[in-house]
């Protein structure tokens, strides 16, 4: 009666622990790289005292060392489905919404299979999203010491990542079907939709919209690459950056390049992409994760999945004009 069960989706090039029906369910995929496709079904558990944007967890200062669904969210089981059994529950569950919807989630470095799976039951909850919740988790590392391992994961994850959402625009069923990247993750899906979009013009115009926050994208790359190409797959992108983000910061020293989800020296502009600029919205020490911990942001995502609407026609952003273009400001609480 504390909390509810929100069922999540996955796939994931995670290789599966040889033990993974006795294991833990938070640990029986690893963290290495299968090199294919394993797909299943997730239950995560939301307290009814859940605050949105927060992902509770047990607190030392709080002298708690173990989880309790009642307080935490909880990963409370994980499943293996056979690739047809997968999409078949899929389309049921699509064919159950009442806009015919799904997203698929990508995660960023650092994060475990865990974790992925409650950020995106987190992420439908809080967004009263009434479609299929759907994420792709590749084998990061789940450590800050690994943060190059992560980057070569991630590059040869993207045929898979293009693969799986090809899969999801021809069986899904969801007429309305987004994409939503983060951090290091954005590169999976940018990549990706480039190499779709070539291989398919089928697919062009596909998807419902894309989602890119705090992409950990080199920027002058992701102008010239592949922003034409996220217009061509979507007539709804969406990018959010910030001024204060610290781990987009620390990229650049990394990477030595600007991101483009770091608007400390200009906001990206670029035809066909609204840009929101969420600086001051995340009061965290990285203000990394805002689009899954503020609020304000995830009210903007709201309106944008519910009615399509385009940054110039969602409340309360601001319009900024430049000369070489315009954006939106998200103004902090």
């Amino acid at each position: 009666a504390d909390y509810v069960n929100v069922d999540v989706f996955y796939a994931t090039n995670r290789s599966p622990d040889a033990a993974f029906d006795s294991r833990p369910a938070a640990d029986r995929f690893t963290a290495t790289n299968a090199g294919k496709l394993t797909y299943g079904q997730a239950r995560v558990s939301i307290p009814k005292s859940h605050v949105a944007g927060e992902l509770e967890s047990p607190r030392w200062y709080l002298l708690e060392f173990e989880e309790d669904p009642a307080r935490h969210v909880v990963l409370q089981d994980v499943r293996r489905l056979p690739e047809g059994a997968f999409f078949g529950a899929l389309q049921s569950r699509v064919r159950d919404a009442g806009d015919s919807s799904a997203f698929v989630f990508v995660h960023g470095f650092n994060v475990s299979y865990r974790d992925a799976a409650r950020r995106t039951a987190q992420l439908a909850y809080d967004l009263r999203f009434d479609g299929a919740p759907v994420f792709y988790s590749w084998p990061s590392q789940a450590s800050l010491t690994g943060y190059f391992t992560d980057e070569e994961t991630m590059a040869r994850t993207v045929p898979l990542i293009e693969g799986f959402l090809a899969d999801m625009a021809d069986r899904s069923g969801a007429r309305n079907l987004y994409v939503i990247g983060h951090s290091m993750g954005t590169r999976g899906v940018t990549r990706a939709l480039r190499n779709l979009v070539a291989r398919r013009p089928d697919l062009r115009g596909r998807f419902r919209g894309i989602i890119l926050a705090a992409p950990d994208i080199d920027a002058k790359v992701f102008r010239e690459q592949l922003a034409p190409a996220m217009h061509l797959a979507s007539g709804r992108v969406t990018l959010y950056a910030s001024s204060e983000d610290l781990a987009l910061k620390a990229s650049r020293q990394v990477n030595r390049g600007p991101r483009a989800g770091d608007s400390s020296e200009g906001v990206m502009l670029v035809d066909g992409i609204d840009t929101i600029d969420v600086s001051g919205v995340d009061q965290s020490i990285l203000a990394h994760s805002y689009f899954m911990e503020s609020d304000q942001v995830m009210g903007d995502i709201r309106q944008m999945l519910r009615g399509n609407l385009p940054a110039a026609e969602r409340k309360p952003l601001q319009t900024v004009k430049l000369r070489e273009g315009v954006f939106w400001k998200l103004l902090p609480p």
